[in-house]
């Protein structure tokens, strides 16, 4: 049995799972470090009793120190959520139930699960990008995500955008990065309407297709995935968006160093996410988390 905590910038999501059976899942709100993980603590304690539970994986937002060798792993950086800054929840959950716990960002997660379970099994590079409340880019490059003293934070890098969009973006770091552009908020502050809500034939999805076809330009390049995913509560039930950035991305590589690549929706859907924890959790008993 393992646990999963997928932790986002709205909702938490715990899953308790036999290998890719879904066992008992719940969700409860993000909010303060404190209150949001004593939601999901208590919910673990529970699993603990009933079932059992060998390893404990956590997919969560970021920054987050993702180096296991570093002794703040597990420590959240300098995140503009309140409550959540210098808060050490691998070693919350460590000292708790003395299990193995993996942790990585919340995207690279999702990565992991395409690549257990999803549209991207077999392939050693792969890529899954999410665009909701923030955007994260997971990039897996030889079976493991690419990593560093932390995690891949490309959904912060900046791009050219179409002629005549000169919005200053709402990232209180970078403004106008990909996601202070196209991100949930971004679209709303840009649109006057919700990300989600946003009809299809709305203006905004012009900028919205390019910048996030350069994003995807910029990692077809970099890692040379065989496979990008494209996830995340905007781009849930559209696929006419997704479809528009592969050809848009096709259109700006020109030709170029284009070896066989797929762009498209992440085939294990919302349990991208959840899974992805548990993938996680898997990666550290296997070794490969270590």
């Amino acid at each position: 049995m393992i646990a999963g905590l997928e932790l986002g910038g709205t909702k938490c999501v715990a899953t308790l799972a036999d290998g890719a059976e879904v066992i008992d899942q719940h969700r409860v709100p993000t909010r303060d470090a404190q209150s949001t993980v004593g939601d999901l603590v208590a919910i673990l304690d529970r699993w603990m009793a009933a079932y059992g539970v060998e390893a404990i994986g956590v997919a969560a937002f970021g920054p987050i120190r993702t180096d296991r060798t570093a002794a703040d792993f597990g420590t959240f950086l300098a995140t503009p959520k309140p409550g959540w800054q210098g808060f050490g929840l691998a070693a919350h959950l460590k000292d708790r139930y003395h299990l193995p716990v993996g942790l990585d960002s919340d995207v690279n997660g999702a990565a992991l699960a395409e690549g257990r379970w999803g549209g991207a099994v077999g392939m050693a590079n792969h890529a899954y990008v999410t665009v909701g409340t923030g955007v994260g880019v997971g990039l897996v490059v030889g079976g493991r995500t690419m990593a560093g003293r932390a995690h891949s934070e490309m959904g912060h890098v900046f791009v050219d955008r179409l002629p005549g969009d000169d919005a200053p973006g709402t990232c209180p770091f970078h403004g106008g990065c990909v996601e202070g552009l196209i991100a949930g908020p971004a679209l709303a502050a840009r649109s006057g309407v919700a990300g989600e809500a946003l009809d299809e034939l709305h203006p905004i999805w012009n900028p919205f297709v390019h910048v996030l076809a350069r994003l995807v330009h910029t990692i077809v390049l970099t890692g040379a995935p065989e496979r990008v995913a494209l996830g995340g509560g905007v781009l849930t039930g559209r696929p006419e968006l997704v479809a528009r950035v592969d050809a848009a991305v096709r259109a700006s590589l020109g030709g170029y160093a284009q070896a066989a690549f797929s762009v498209g929706a992440p085939v294990l859907g919302d349990q991208a996410g959840p899974m992805g924890a548990v993938a996680i959790a898997l990666d550290v008993l296997e070794g490969a988390g270590s």
